[in-house]
């Protein structure tokens, strides 16, 4: 699995990494920052899990397609939880879409 073959998932992880870090950063900055707990810690998880997919991708793991099946799934968690949100932060919106996407590249290589 050349890394090559997969520099569209690559910028999709990145951008996810990128939205869930935004996400992170921006709901601290909220006025009740309790209710944003759980999304506060799912960004975490996502942008960890993206960015170890990106590393793993890029240097031909033998464990990317187990590593995408456990992205999907947390993208899809944050993805949920950001959609709570979404209608009151632009930022939760945001992340919502990036982890949708990168929860179906995933799912493409899993």
């Amino acid at each position: 699995m050349a890394h090559e073959q997969h520099q569209e998932l690559i910028q999709i992880l990145h951008d996810c990494v990128a939205e869930c870090n935004h996400c992170f950063d921006a709901c601290l900055q909220e006025e009740d920052v309790k209710m944003m707990a759980q999304c506060i810690r799912l960004d975490r998880e996502c942008a960890d899990i993206c960015a170890l997919l990106e590393q793993a991708i890029s240097r031909n793991s033998p464990f990317v397609s187990e590593l995408a099946a456990v992205c999907a799934k947390i993208c899809d968690a944050c993805g949920d939880e950001c959609e709570k949100h979404a209608d009151h932060h632009d930022h939760c919106r945001r992340c919502a879409e990036a982890c949708r996407r990168c929860a179906e590249a995933c799912r493409s290589i899993a």
